[in-house]
């Protein structure tokens, strides 16, 4: 299978400006994604698709190609996610598969790479990385217009978190699909699409300056503990 390992990364961040190449426990934050993926056994190429020569210069420093620039118009707010992907997939044709890796998740492992695609070497047409949710819909509740709440899972029964089944959420790090299977659902996620648990110190997903925080501290701590413990 010739998988394209792609990175989408934007200039544009309202919520922590430059973040894609802002230092992150000491490189750019799009550098750990990009290191991961150039480790992993599975992918043909690893390009970055931009908009801004700042991301490119760095993207190129670090290994990943950068054959195009993305049009602007395909790197606003409200431009949705999967239109950058064809785009990629138009100018790179001869791609079987397409692995979108997001650079706010910068904790994923090749290891996790290679993991998801072993999933999919059946043929299996599509894949997302996921993470077991801390909370449970059967304990949330919404408010009515006099603010009473209501249970969002009426009639859950459950009393103890160890009745109740795992749920899972995506968790952004991972979207794996064959390229045709791409093209007729418009998405990664469909009926065959299946899922791949991460552990939830993998699967931080920097949206805000709260999550940069916490990636920071974990990336620490295992730069740390590598140190003191050479293989």
């Amino acid at each position: 299978m010739n998988t394209l390992g792609l990175i989408p990364a934007r200039g544009g961040s309202k919520g922590i400006p430059r973040k894609n190449i802002r230092s992150l426990a000491g490189k750019p934050l799009i550098v750990w994604t990009i290191e991961a993926a150039l480790r992993a056994r599975g992918l043909a190429a690893v390009v970055v698709s931009t908009d801004d020569a700042g991301i490119a210069q760095v993207a190129r420093e670090a290994g990943a190609q950068v054959p195009f620039m993305r049009p602007r118009e395909l790197a606003a707010d409200e431009t949705p996610g999967i239109d950058p992907v064809f785009h990629a997939l138009e100018m790179l044709p001869g791609h079987d598969a397409v692995l979108l890796l997001q650079p706010t998740s910068p904790l994923r492992t090749h290891e996790d790479i290679d993991g998801l695609l072993s999933r999919v070497a059946d043929g299996t047409p599509s894949a997302v990385s996921l993470s077991l949710s801390a909370e449970h819909p059967a304990w949330m509740y919404r408010l009515d217009a006099d603010q009473r709440i209501e249970p969002l899972l009426p009639n859950s029964g459950a009393a103890r978190r160890q009745d109740l089944p795992p749920v899972y959420s995506l968790n952004g790090a991972m979207y794996y699909a064959r390229t045709d299977w791409l093209r007729a659902q418009r998405g990664f996620v469909g009926p065959e699409t299946i899922g791949y648990p991460m552990p939830p110190e993998r699967s931080i997903d920097i949206d805000a300056p709260i999550d940069w925080h916490l990636a920071e501290t974990l990336l620490a701590g295992a730069r740390e503990q590598s140190v003191h413990n050479p293989i």
